[in-house]
């Protein structure tokens, strides 16, 4: 397979997992298209690995983990540029708005999380990585991998419990 009948091929799905993984369109159109370009001078060797997508895929991974604009990965969307607008990440028919509103929301708890506790979560839930597999990506050992998931998760959930209790407070 040439580079560019893979770059083809995969495009969108590379583009999908940096937006997921950067929570930011234009960030992820940056990572994806250095990479990329990286990807294209290196094909020979890339394309001899056993796995020239998951290769590139790492490629990203470790572009978004070393990104200088981290402020960037931080930065709150508008609406409209949500991971309901990923097609493989919708879930079942339901309450347009709704769901909007809820991946709004999902987007700016993601955003308050460091590079790594976020990567470790995209890695797990949207690649559906094992421990041992993510902590060969990030280069750390499984049980860190397990202790950046658990901090994640439980700053989402305490951001959640501190929005509903706002929501709570202005709804009375």
């Amino acid at each position: 397979m040439t580079f560019e009948q893979f770059a083809m091929a995969r495009l969108p799905s590379l583009l999908r997992y940096a937006v997921v993984l950067t929570g930011d369109r234009e960030l992820a159109q940056d990572v994806v298209q250095e990479v990329l370009a990286r990807a294209h001078v290196r094909w020979r060797k890339i394309s001899d690995a056993d796995s020239p997508e998951a290769y590139v895929r790492r490629m990203v991974l470790n572009e978004y983990l070393s990104w200088r604009r981290s402020w960037a990965a931080r930065n709150v969307h508008a609406v409209g540029e949500r991971l309901v607008d990923l097609d493989d990440a919708r879930g079942g028919v339901g309450d347009h708005a709704q769901d909007v509103v809820e991946a709004d929301e999902l987007w700016r708890r993601l955003a308050t999380l460091g590079r790594k506790q976020r990567a470790v979560l995209v890695l797990r839930y949207y690649e559906q990585l094992d421990d041992q597999a993510i902590a060969d990506l990030i280069g750390c050992s499984p049980a860190t991998v397990r202790s950046h998931a658990s901090r994640a998760l439980k700053t989402l959930r305490l951001t959640s419990e501190r929005h509903t209790m706002i929501h709570a407070e202005e709804t009375s």
